[in-house]
Protein backbone atom coordinates (compact mmCIF):
# COMPACT_ATOMS: atom_id res chain seq x y z
CA UNK A 1 0.00 0.00 0.00
CA UNK A 2 3.18 2.44 -0.54
CA UNK A 3 4.08 2.80 3.33
CA UNK A 4 7.17 0.52 3.00
CA UNK A 5 10.42 1.85 1.34
CA UNK A 6 13.79 -0.22 0.66
CA UNK A 7 14.83 -3.41 -0.48
CA UNK A 8 17.65 -4.66 2.13
CA UNK A 9 17.35 -1.50 4.35
CA UNK A 10 13.21 -1.36 4.92
CA UNK A 11 11.03 1.22 6.44
CA UNK A 12 7.70 1.01 6.97
CA UNK A 13 6.10 3.96 8.75
CA UNK A 14 2.40 4.34 10.50
CA UNK A 15 -0.13 6.43 12.21
CA UNK A 16 -1.66 9.37 11.49
CA UNK A 17 -1.68 13.15 12.26
CA UNK A 18 -3.67 13.46 15.18
CA UNK A 19 -4.02 10.27 15.75
CA UNK A 20 -2.68 8.38 18.91
CA UNK A 21 1.19 8.51 17.36
CA UNK A 22 3.56 8.07 14.69
CA UNK A 23 6.41 6.51 14.21
CA UNK A 24 8.51 3.73 11.82
CA UNK A 25 9.70 -0.46 11.56
CA UNK A 26 12.87 -0.64 10.01
CA UNK A 27 13.98 -4.44 8.95
CA UNK A 28 17.30 -5.01 7.99
CA UNK A 29 19.56 -3.23 10.15
CA UNK A 30 23.02 -4.72 10.45
CA UNK A 31 23.66 -6.03 14.09
CA UNK A 32 26.09 -4.57 16.82
CA UNK A 33 25.43 -0.30 15.56
CA UNK A 34 26.21 1.47 18.56
CA UNK A 35 23.18 3.74 18.03
CA UNK A 36 21.36 6.14 21.60
CA UNK A 37 17.77 7.59 21.56
CA UNK A 38 19.46 11.12 21.80
CA UNK A 39 21.21 10.43 18.58
CA UNK A 40 17.54 10.20 17.20
CA UNK A 41 16.29 12.94 19.13
CA UNK A 42 18.56 15.57 17.57
CA UNK A 43 16.86 14.55 14.31
CA UNK A 44 13.91 14.87 15.71
CA UNK A 45 14.46 17.83 17.24
CA UNK A 46 15.46 19.88 13.64
CA UNK A 47 11.89 18.27 12.24
CA UNK A 48 9.48 19.17 15.01
CA UNK A 49 6.89 21.57 14.46
CA UNK A 50 6.89 24.82 17.43
CA UNK A 51 10.81 25.29 16.78
CA UNK A 52 10.85 29.03 15.49
CA UNK A 53 8.64 31.69 14.66
CA UNK A 54 8.27 30.80 10.92
CA UNK A 55 6.79 27.41 11.51
CA UNK A 56 3.92 25.69 12.82
CA UNK A 57 2.71 27.15 16.71
CA UNK A 58 1.87 23.67 16.94
CA UNK A 59 3.79 22.29 20.44
CA UNK A 60 4.99 19.14 20.22
CA UNK A 61 7.76 17.46 21.69
CA UNK A 62 8.47 14.66 19.41
CA UNK A 63 10.19 12.70 22.08
CA UNK A 64 10.78 8.99 20.26
CA UNK A 65 10.42 5.38 22.00
CA UNK A 66 12.36 2.64 21.08
CA UNK A 67 10.11 -0.49 21.51
CA UNK A 68 12.59 -2.41 20.10
CA UNK A 69 15.33 -3.88 17.92
CA UNK A 70 17.92 -2.17 20.34
CA UNK A 71 19.45 -3.29 23.32
CA UNK A 72 22.13 -1.85 25.57
CA UNK A 73 22.75 0.95 22.75
CA UNK A 74 23.62 -1.61 20.29
CA UNK A 75 21.24 -2.91 17.02
CA UNK A 76 20.15 -6.68 17.37
CA UNK A 77 19.46 -7.07 13.55
CA UNK A 78 16.10 -7.63 14.72
CA UNK A 79 13.25 -5.41 13.43
CA UNK A 80 13.54 -1.80 15.14
CA UNK A 81 10.16 0.28 15.92
CA UNK A 82 10.60 3.38 17.21
CA UNK A 83 7.16 5.80 18.29
CA UNK A 84 6.58 9.04 18.60
CA UNK A 85 3.15 9.82 20.50
CA UNK A 86 0.63 12.91 19.43
CA UNK A 87 0.20 15.19 22.53
CA UNK A 88 -1.06 18.64 21.23
CA UNK A 89 -3.90 17.61 18.73
CA UNK A 90 -6.67 19.51 18.35
CA UNK A 91 -9.20 17.99 15.26
CA UNK A 92 -11.61 20.55 16.11
CA UNK A 93 -9.27 22.82 13.93
CA UNK A 94 -10.28 20.64 11.15
CA UNK A 95 -14.54 20.32 11.40
CA UNK A 96 -14.81 22.67 8.44
CA UNK A 97 -12.94 20.36 6.48
CA UNK A 98 -14.55 17.41 7.13
CA UNK A 99 -16.84 18.24 3.79
CA UNK A 100 -14.55 21.00 2.34
CA UNK A 101 -11.87 20.56 0.17
CA UNK A 102 -8.33 22.12 0.81
CA UNK A 103 -7.09 23.56 -2.55
CA UNK A 104 -4.48 21.56 -3.83
CA UNK A 105 -4.02 19.83 -0.57
CA UNK A 106 -4.73 15.53 -0.88
CA UNK A 107 -8.44 15.65 0.71
CA UNK A 108 -10.33 15.21 -2.83
CA UNK A 109 -7.79 12.85 -4.30
CA UNK A 110 -8.10 10.85 -0.98
CA UNK A 111 -11.62 10.82 -1.20
CA UNK A 112 -11.77 9.58 -4.91
CA UNK A 113 -9.03 6.70 -3.63
CA UNK A 114 -10.47 5.84 -0.92
CA UNK A 115 -14.04 6.41 -0.34
CA UNK A 116 -12.94 7.73 3.18
CA UNK A 117 -10.14 9.26 5.03
CA UNK A 118 -9.04 11.37 7.97
CA UNK A 119 -9.98 14.56 7.79
CA UNK A 120 -8.32 15.46 11.54
CA UNK A 121 -5.32 17.08 9.88
CA UNK A 122 -4.71 15.27 6.86
CA UNK A 123 -3.76 11.71 8.38
CA UNK A 124 -1.56 9.94 6.70
CA UNK A 125 -0.92 13.08 4.01
CA UNK A 126 0.21 15.21 7.05
CA UNK A 127 3.83 15.84 7.09
CA UNK A 128 3.58 14.62 10.68
CA UNK A 129 4.16 10.83 9.06
CA UNK A 130 7.48 12.05 8.34
CA UNK A 131 8.71 11.55 11.62
CA UNK A 132 9.29 7.52 11.32
CA UNK A 133 11.38 8.58 7.67
CA UNK A 134 13.56 10.87 10.12
CA UNK A 135 13.86 8.43 13.23
CA UNK A 136 15.37 5.67 10.23
CA UNK A 137 17.29 8.41 8.59
CA UNK A 138 19.32 9.14 11.89
CA UNK A 139 20.14 5.55 12.11
CA UNK A 140 20.72 5.19 7.90
CA UNK A 141 23.37 8.02 8.77
CA UNK A 142 25.32 6.20 11.22
CA UNK A 143 25.69 3.52 9.01
CA UNK A 144 26.87 5.13 6.30
CA UNK A 145 29.75 7.41 8.82
CA UNK A 146 30.74 4.53 10.45
CA UNK A 147 31.22 2.51 7.12
CA UNK A 148 32.26 4.84 4.66
CA UNK A 149 32.53 7.87 6.09
CA UNK A 150 29.57 9.35 4.60
CA UNK A 151 28.20 12.73 5.21
CA UNK A 152 24.68 14.15 4.05
CA UNK A 153 24.10 18.14 4.45
CA UNK A 154 20.62 19.47 3.58
CA UNK A 155 20.41 23.51 3.34
CA UNK A 156 17.21 25.70 2.23
CA UNK A 157 19.40 26.88 -0.84
CA UNK A 158 16.24 29.33 -1.91
CA UNK A 159 12.66 30.98 -0.96
CA UNK A 160 10.44 32.45 -3.46
CA UNK A 161 12.98 34.44 -5.44
CA UNK A 162 15.42 34.85 -2.72
CA UNK A 163 18.47 32.37 -3.50
CA UNK A 164 21.37 31.80 -1.13
CA UNK A 165 25.21 31.75 -2.65
CA UNK A 166 26.21 27.96 -0.67
CA UNK A 167 29.65 25.97 -1.60
CA UNK A 168 28.26 22.40 -1.47
CA UNK A 169 31.93 21.04 -1.06
CA UNK A 170 32.49 22.69 2.02
CA UNK A 171 29.48 23.85 3.49
CA UNK A 172 28.95 22.70 7.02
CA UNK A 173 26.37 21.03 9.54
CA UNK A 174 26.95 24.08 11.70
CA UNK A 175 26.66 26.84 8.85
CA UNK A 176 23.04 25.04 8.25
CA UNK A 177 21.98 25.07 12.32
CA UNK A 178 22.95 28.72 12.47
CA UNK A 179 19.77 30.26 12.02
CA UNK A 180 15.93 29.36 11.98
CA UNK A 181 15.85 29.03 8.41
CA UNK A 182 18.47 27.24 8.24
CA UNK A 183 20.19 28.44 4.82
CA UNK A 184 24.03 28.76 5.34
CA UNK A 185 24.17 32.02 3.98
CA UNK A 186 23.44 34.89 6.47
CA UNK A 187 22.73 37.50 4.55
CA UNK A 188 20.21 35.44 2.37
CA UNK A 189 18.86 33.73 5.74
CA UNK A 190 17.87 37.50 6.91
CA UNK A 191 15.98 38.44 3.99
CA UNK A 192 13.95 34.92 4.18
CA UNK A 193 13.13 35.13 7.74
CA UNK A 194 11.99 38.05 6.93
CA UNK A 195 9.80 37.38 3.74
CA UNK A 196 8.35 33.98 5.66
CA UNK A 197 6.91 36.11 8.67
CA UNK A 198 5.29 39.06 6.43
CA UNK A 199 3.57 35.88 4.34
CA UNK A 200 3.02 34.11 7.25
CA UNK A 201 0.96 37.53 8.24
CA UNK A 202 -1.14 37.84 5.37
CA UNK A 203 -2.36 34.25 6.07
CA UNK A 204 -0.63 32.82 2.47
CA UNK A 205 2.47 30.20 2.36
CA UNK A 206 5.78 30.55 0.23
CA UNK A 207 7.53 27.52 -1.24
CA UNK A 208 11.29 27.15 -2.35
CA UNK A 209 14.06 24.55 -3.04
CA UNK A 210 16.32 22.78 -0.63
CA UNK A 211 19.45 21.36 -1.68
CA UNK A 212 21.46 18.27 -0.40
CA UNK A 213 25.35 17.40 -0.74
CA UNK A 214 26.58 14.09 -0.13
CA UNK A 215 30.31 13.77 0.36
CA UNK A 216 32.85 10.68 0.55
CA UNK A 217 30.08 8.60 -1.29
CA UNK A 218 31.54 5.04 -2.03
CA UNK A 219 32.05 4.88 -5.71
CA UNK A 220 29.70 1.52 -7.35
CA UNK A 221 26.34 2.63 -5.55
CA UNK A 222 23.37 2.09 -7.60
CA UNK A 223 22.08 -0.48 -10.11
CA UNK A 224 22.19 0.53 -14.05
CA UNK A 225 18.67 0.02 -15.05
CA UNK A 226 15.63 -0.26 -12.75
CA UNK A 227 17.54 0.78 -9.83
CA UNK A 228 19.46 3.87 -11.01
CA UNK A 229 20.58 5.67 -7.79
CA UNK A 230 19.41 9.50 -9.38
CA UNK A 231 15.87 7.20 -10.12
CA UNK A 232 15.63 6.24 -6.67
CA UNK A 233 16.82 9.54 -5.45
CA UNK A 234 13.99 10.75 -7.29
CA UNK A 235 11.95 8.62 -6.05
CA UNK A 236 12.62 9.12 -2.33
CA UNK A 237 12.76 13.01 -2.17
CA UNK A 238 9.67 13.43 -4.28
CA UNK A 239 7.76 11.17 -1.74
CA UNK A 240 8.17 14.32 0.75
CA UNK A 241 4.99 16.15 1.19
CA UNK A 242 5.07 19.05 -0.87
CA UNK A 243 7.80 18.66 -3.52
CA UNK A 244 7.27 19.54 -6.91
CA UNK A 245 10.21 19.01 -8.64
CA UNK A 246 14.20 17.29 -8.32
CA UNK A 247 17.38 17.69 -10.11
CA UNK A 248 20.92 16.29 -9.50
CA UNK A 249 23.91 17.53 -10.77
CA UNK A 250 23.57 20.03 -13.78
CA UNK A 251 20.02 19.05 -13.78
CA UNK A 252 17.54 21.26 -16.48
CA UNK A 253 20.43 23.86 -17.13
CA UNK A 254 22.44 20.83 -18.54
CA UNK A 255 19.87 20.70 -21.32
CA UNK A 256 21.36 24.33 -22.42
CA UNK A 257 24.93 22.63 -23.31
CA UNK A 258 26.13 20.92 -25.54
CA UNK A 259 28.11 17.72 -24.99
CA UNK A 260 31.46 19.08 -24.70
CA UNK A 261 30.64 21.38 -22.49
CA UNK A 262 28.37 19.00 -20.07
CA UNK A 263 30.76 16.46 -20.32
CA UNK A 264 33.28 15.60 -16.69
CA UNK A 265 36.47 15.22 -18.18
CA UNK A 266 38.21 12.55 -15.94
CA UNK A 267 42.20 13.01 -14.15
CA UNK A 268 44.15 11.00 -11.68
CA UNK A 269 44.66 12.40 -8.74
CA UNK A 270 48.01 12.00 -6.32
CA UNK A 271 46.42 9.18 -4.64
CA UNK A 272 45.86 7.33 -7.63
CA UNK A 273 42.81 7.38 -7.73
CA UNK A 274 40.32 8.29 -10.66
CA UNK A 275 38.33 11.56 -10.68
CA UNK A 276 36.39 13.82 -12.44
CA UNK A 277 37.30 17.38 -13.23
CA UNK A 278 33.92 19.14 -12.67
CA UNK A 279 30.55 17.29 -11.57
CA UNK A 280 27.79 18.06 -13.94
CA UNK A 281 26.99 14.85 -13.26
CA UNK A 282 25.95 15.37 -9.56
CA UNK A 283 28.46 12.00 -8.45
CA UNK A 284 26.28 9.78 -10.41
CA UNK A 285 26.57 8.39 -14.02
CA UNK A 286 25.10 5.32 -15.62
CA UNK A 287 23.16 5.10 -12.86
CA UNK A 288 26.18 4.22 -9.97
CA UNK A 289 27.62 6.87 -7.86
CA UNK A 290 31.21 7.30 -9.33
CA UNK A 291 32.94 9.14 -6.19
CA UNK A 292 32.23 12.67 -6.62
CA UNK A 293 29.91 14.43 -4.59
CA UNK A 294 25.81 13.83 -5.00
CA UNK A 295 23.95 16.94 -5.39
CA UNK A 296 20.42 17.46 -5.44
CA UNK A 297 17.58 20.02 -6.01
CA UNK A 298 13.74 19.26 -4.74
CA UNK A 299 11.48 22.05 -5.27
CA UNK A 300 8.67 22.28 -2.63
CA UNK A 301 5.50 24.35 -3.28
CA UNK A 302 3.58 26.71 -1.34
CA UNK A 303 2.22 24.86 1.73
CA UNK A 304 -1.66 24.43 0.66
CA UNK A 305 -3.87 24.97 3.92
CA UNK A 306 -3.87 28.78 3.88
CA UNK A 307 -5.59 31.30 6.20
CA UNK A 308 -6.65 33.44 3.01
CA UNK A 309 -9.97 32.86 1.89
CA UNK A 310 -9.92 30.34 -1.26
CA UNK A 311 -12.84 29.18 -3.55
CA UNK A 312 -13.71 25.49 -3.10
CA UNK A 313 -16.29 22.70 -3.03
CA UNK A 314 -17.73 20.13 -0.77
CA UNK A 315 -17.07 15.95 -1.04
CA UNK A 316 -20.86 16.99 -2.62
CA UNK A 317 -19.95 18.73 -5.33
CA UNK A 318 -21.33 21.85 -4.00
CA UNK A 319 -19.69 25.46 -4.59
CA UNK A 320 -18.43 26.75 -0.84
CA UNK A 321 -15.21 29.15 0.15
CA UNK A 322 -12.73 27.76 3.02
CA UNK A 323 -10.43 29.71 4.93
CA UNK A 324 -8.45 27.10 6.64
CA UNK A 325 -8.07 27.20 10.47
CA UNK A 326 -5.75 24.99 12.42
CA UNK A 327 -1.72 25.54 12.78
CA UNK A 328 0.56 25.32 9.41
CA UNK A 329 4.01 26.09 8.47
CA UNK A 330 3.97 29.56 6.14
CA UNK A 331 7.03 27.97 4.17
CA UNK A 332 7.93 24.33 4.80
CA UNK A 333 11.39 24.13 3.33
CA UNK A 334 13.32 24.77 7.26
CA UNK A 335 11.69 21.65 8.65
CA UNK A 336 12.15 19.99 5.30
CA UNK A 337 16.11 20.30 5.34
CA UNK A 338 16.09 17.10 8.21
CA UNK A 339 13.41 15.03 5.95
CA UNK A 340 15.59 14.98 2.64
CA UNK A 341 18.81 14.44 4.34
CA UNK A 342 16.79 11.06 6.07
CA UNK A 343 15.67 10.34 2.38
CA UNK A 344 18.64 10.22 0.78
CA UNK A 345 20.63 8.50 3.71
CA UNK A 346 17.79 5.32 3.63
CA UNK A 347 18.46 5.35 -0.34
CA UNK A 348 22.47 5.38 0.03
CA UNK A 349 22.06 2.89 3.12
CA UNK A 350 20.05 0.71 1.17
CA UNK A 351 21.96 0.35 -1.69
CA UNK A 352 25.50 0.31 0.58
CA UNK A 353 24.12 -2.81 1.76
CA UNK A 354 22.93 -4.03 -1.65
CA UNK A 355 26.44 -3.51 -3.03
CA UNK A 356 28.11 -5.09 -0.32
CA UNK A 357 25.39 -7.94 -0.85
CA UNK A 358 26.20 -8.28 -4.48
CA UNK A 359 29.86 -7.70 -5.29
CA UNK A 360 31.51 -8.24 -1.85
CA UNK A 361 30.86 -12.48 -1.49
CA UNK A 362 33.02 -13.43 -3.72
CA UNK A 363 35.51 -10.87 -3.16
Amino acid sequence: MGNTFGHLFRVTTFGESHGGGVGVVIDGCPPRLEISVEEIQWELDRRRPGQSKITTPRKEADSCEILSGIFEGKTLGTPISILVRNKDTRPQDYDEMQQKYRPSHADATYDAKYGIRNWQGGGRSSARETIGRVAAGAIAKKILHQVAGVEVVAYVKRIKDIEGVVDPSSVTLEQVESNIVRCPDPECADRMIELIEQIGRQGDSVGGVVECVTRNVPRGLGSPVFDKLEADLAKAVMSLPATKGFEIGSGFAGTLMTGSEHNDEYYTDENGEIRTVTNRSGGVQGGISNGENIILRIAFKPTATIRKEQKTVTNAGEETLLAAKGRHDPCVLPRAVPMVEAMVALVLCDHLLRHQGQCSVLS
